[in-house]
């Protein structure tokens, strides 16, 4: 919270409450950024846009299917179609053409956007919060009355609301210079076009108390917070320094050594393997002699 960020806090009849509140830190944090406004300005305006606009150009136009006079002879000069750009009744150079001017914005920047919008308001006092209004029948002269209770019936205001209030939306529907919508629809364009917001509390969420309504505190300067931050840390110091030592704690006893644990007995070595028993040579066979005939064979 920052107490830079407190404003005026009023009943639901007008009438102002003895102290203001202090706005959420979310989104109120402060900050204000120039070129998401302008970039969220630029975005909404581009998208309001119809695109509709169309001119005829000299292929659109009717009749100039031909020559309106010979090429020489006539002493003029030479014509091809009487729906030239150059004769009255012919096509439009250049004109408009319907087309798409949307444009795109990144969802984050769009939310920083909004958030810069409300800051820029909370930090010119012109953002007040009221309970809700609860309207049993549509009535503009109350909410004209509530306006000049609030002191700005003569400015742009905008009210923003928890739900969608029927009531209240015809009850305004009749006064020019001002808007109704929800909090969770409201865009940055709507709130820089306003010169006032009027905020339902329930729609911020839980709110802290703030100073007096009368006169809203300015933001406390660097050096005194430091002083306040100094004093903070010394009450803690003594009052750390005032509890007693904690008693220290008894030694637990030692857990007694473990015994190694038994070796597990070898394995026995396997048995060597006896070689295999060589194979005997084979006899060699018996020579054939240069006939071909084996010896010792007779015919």
């Amino acid at each position: 919270m920052s107490a830079a960020l407190e404003v005026l806090a009023y009943a639901a009849d007008g009438t102002r409450r003895p102290r203001a509140v202090r706005l959420p830190a979310d989104p109120f944090d402060g900050r204000v950024h120039e070129a998401a406004l302008h970039r969220a300005v630029t975005v909404y305006l581009a998208n309001q846009r119809q695109g509709t606009a169309m001119t005829k150009t000299r292929s659109f136009v009717t009749g100039g299917n031909q020559k309106p006079w010979r090429q020489k002879g006539t002493g003029r000069a030479r014509q091809g179609s009487i729906r030239s750009p150059l004769w009255p009744g012919g096509g439009t150079i250049f004109g408009p053409l319907p087309r798409d001017y949307r444009l795109g914005i990144p969802r984050k920047l769009r939310r920083l956007a909004r958030a810069s919008a409300l800051n820029a308001r909370a930090r010119e006092q012109a953002i007040r919060v009221i309970e809700p209004l609860v309207f049993a029948e549509p009535k503009t002269r109350r909410v004209a009355e509530l306006l000049g209770r609030l002191g700005i019936l003569d400015r742009r205001v905008l009210l923003l609301t928890q739900g969608v209030n029927p009531n209240l939306i015809l009850s305004a529907r009749n006064l020019g210079n001002v808007d109704v919508m929800r909090y969770s629809d409201v865009s940055t364009y709507d709130i820089l076009r306003a010169d006032a917001l009027v905020i339902e509390e329930t729609a911020l969420g839980a709110l802290e108390q703030g100073g007096d309504a009368a006169a809203i505190a300015p933001p406390e300067a660097p050096a005194k917070r430091a002083r306040k931050e100094k004093r903070k840390e010394k009450r803690e110091e003594g009052a750390r320094a005032a509890k007693p030592a904690p008693k220290a704690k008894q030694a637990a006893p030692a857990a007694p050594a473990r015994k190694p644990a038994a070796k597990a007995p070898k394995a026995a070595k396997p048995a060597a393997k006896k070689p295999a028993p060589k194979a005997k040579k084979a006899a060699p066979a018996a020579k054939k002699s240069k006939t071909g005939k084996k010896p010792g064979k007779k015919e």
